[in-house]
């Protein structure tokens, strides 16, 4: 077993920079179709290598990406969730992300991680505003949003795999936190 970088412990996870060793437990995720559906379907194994690659050069880049996210009870790849420059519009935004398997869903891991995250951005980064960028039709993911203290302040379409996707920008400003 490789030694992990762990960046965040919350009451139940702890979240850690990814490696090539989690290439499986990252595909549960990236090429099950339900749970990629804000992404139009599932991704073939190319494109969850080039998630992971992406992530990885994040680290070396930012200091941060998305993270794998662990249950502390048994060391299980439950998710991801972390800090990641978007294009929004013409500017680059510092977003937190999640996206989780879905056998643990709606047991309040994502807003745990996210929270989490929150802390992180504004505490550790020392930035001013952190976001999510979330599709039009993803609502539990803007229920997370919403309970991590952001509020809905525009939206813009995206286009991925040909298709136009509305997607929101929710905000949580440092003051308001």
């Amino acid at each position: 077993m490789c030694e992990r970088k762990i960046v965040l412990c919350t009451e139940r996870l702890y979240l850690a920079e990814m490696n090539f060793n989690d290439i499986n437990s990252l595909k549960l995720i990236l090429k099950d179709d339900e749970t990629m559906y804000a992404y139009e379907g599932a991704f073939n194994d190319r494109e969850v290598f080039e998630w992971l690659n992406k992530q990885i050069l994040r680290y070396e880049k930012y200091g941060f990406g998305l993270w794998a996210v662990f249950l502390k009870e048994n060391n299980e790849f439950i998710g991801q969730c972390g800090l990641t420059m978007q294009q929004w519009k013409n500017e680059e935004v510092l977003e937190i992300g999640y996206l989780f398997n879905k056998k643990y869903w709606h047991k309040g891991y994502a807003i745990e991680a996210a929270s989490a995250c929150k802390e992180y951005a504004f505490n550790v980064l020392n930035v001013n505003e952190v976001c999510s960028i979330i599709r039009d039709t993803n609502i539990p993911s803007q229920n997370v949003a919403i309970r991590n203290g952001m509020v809905r302040v525009d939206e813009s379409v995206k286009y991925f795999k040909g298709v136009e996707m509305p997607h929101f920008r929710y905000v949580i400003k440092k003051k308001n936190y």
